[in-house]
Order: structure tokens, then sequence, then C-alpha cells
């Protein structure tokens, strides 16, 4: 039952939050880690992101996680975004499933399927399949790698994803910093969309449920501008009492 009132938040959430063509999935850093939240943890995700060429993201992602063969994770990002002075609405449903749990000096594993949905054009544009990893060094720092599938189904091109990401936290777990280098490689008619793209970040913590991050990051979008991302998230439990 907390799998079918999740979906139905999330339909109720698609008419609350202003339309974009997904570009993004998931969260405002882009490598994401193998680890899911215990079952019964929720959080919402969302960011605005600023280039200097006017180029423009803003996104909110609620997010659930469940226990079932595996632990599992639903989410949904629901964004809008302008590109060359065109603005868009997205919709990206996802699916994480954890396969094997991380720990110091040993790899954790999960999968991830995501599609993407233009919702201005009412069109689906791709979808993507991503295996991420993680292996943490210490209590304080971990690393995060990612490759995957990409088909941009507009162009009907497909992608190799791949990203690479560090994350160092105090012991407090009230700061944390974040670099992150990723991108896709294949052909493509611009040559800054198979170029490397990276972020780094430092998030806030004052309290477990809640955090915010400021982001500068270097053609995350395969646009070669610059951008500046502000993002936070909350976290809540969902589970019955």
């Amino acid at each position: 039952m907390r799998v079918w009132r999740f979906i139905a938040a999330i339909s109720a959430a698609a008419t609350a939050v202003a339309p974009t063509a997904a570009r993004a999935a998931g969260a405002a850093y882009q490598v994401d880690t193998s680890e899911v939240s215990e079952a019964g943890n929720c959080k919402v995700e969302s960011w605005v992101s600023s280039a200097d060429n006017r180029d423009f993201f803003a996104a909110v992602t609620p997010t659930c996680a469940f226990e079932g063969l595996r632990p599992y994770e639903l989410s949904a990002q629901f964004s809008r975004s302008r590109q060359d002075g065109d603005w868009s609405t997205g919709l990206a449903p996802k699916l994480k499933v954890n396969l094997a749990p991380s720990g110091i000096g040993v790899f954790g594993l999960a999968v991830t399927a995501t599609t993407f949905f233009d919702l201005t054009g009412t069109q689906n544009t791709g979808m993507e399949i991503v295996v991420p990893a993680t292996v943490r060094l210490s209590d304080n720092a971990r690393i995060n790698l990612n490759f995957g599938w990409l088909w941009d189904r507009l162009a009907d091109r497909h992608y190799a994803f791949y990203g690479a990401g560090l994350d160092l936290r105090t012991s407090d777990n009230v700061w944390t910093f974040t670099a992150e280098v990723f991108g896709q490689a294949g052909a493509a008619d611009e040559a800054s969309v198979v170029q490397p793209r990276f972020q780094t970040g430092l998030r806030y913590r004052p309290i477990d449920q809640f955090n915010i991050d400021v982001i500068y990051g270097r053609n995350i979008y395969g646009e070669n501008a610059n951008w500046i991302t502000v993002a936070t998230t909350v976290r809540f439990s969902a589970a019955e009492k």
C-alpha cells in the first residue's frame, strides 16, 4: 500500500510543479551513489541552477525507499528549464535497486533505470540505465563510480555514460565537500555534448532532516557554460506507526 500511496503523491505533485525537458535525473549532483535509504524513509530534493549563458534549470524530486527482494527507491523528477530562450517541462521517473551494500574498502553496487518525458511536447525523449558503485575509504570519505547507457530518442543516438565523484565530510556530518566529473561518450552534432563535465560543491547539514548545497559546475548540460546551483534536501519518515 505504501508504494501506491507514494505513486499517488507523485501524481498529485505533477500538478503543482511548473512544467521541462528532463536533462538530469535525481539530484543536483550527477554522479549517483550505490546506497539506498532505509525502507520507509523519504526525501524531497529541490534545486535551482543558473548559467552564464542565461540557461536555467529548476527541479524537485520526491523519493521514497522500500523493501522488496532487494532494497529499492522510487522517485520522479519534475523540472522546468530554459535553453536558448525556449522553456520546457520535464518528468523523469526513476527506479533504483541496491544490489550490494558498500563498506570501508568494499564496493557497493546498484542499478538505476530512468526514462525522460518532455511534457511540453508530450513525448518520451529517451532513457538511461546506470550502474553506480560506491566504496568507502573511511567513515568520512567515499568514492562513487558510474557507468551506463543513455539513449537520446529524439536524435536516435546512443551514448555511454560515465562518472566519478569524491565525497569528504566532517566527523559530525555537518559539512560535506563533493567533487565530480561525468559525461557521455558517442557521436554528437556539437563537441560540447561529449566533452567532460564537472561540478564541485559544499553541503551544510545543520540537522539530520535538512541540508543545503552551493555548487559550481561547468558544461553540466552539454552547453559549454558555467553554472551556479543552490540545492536543498528535506528528509522524513513515511513509515506507518
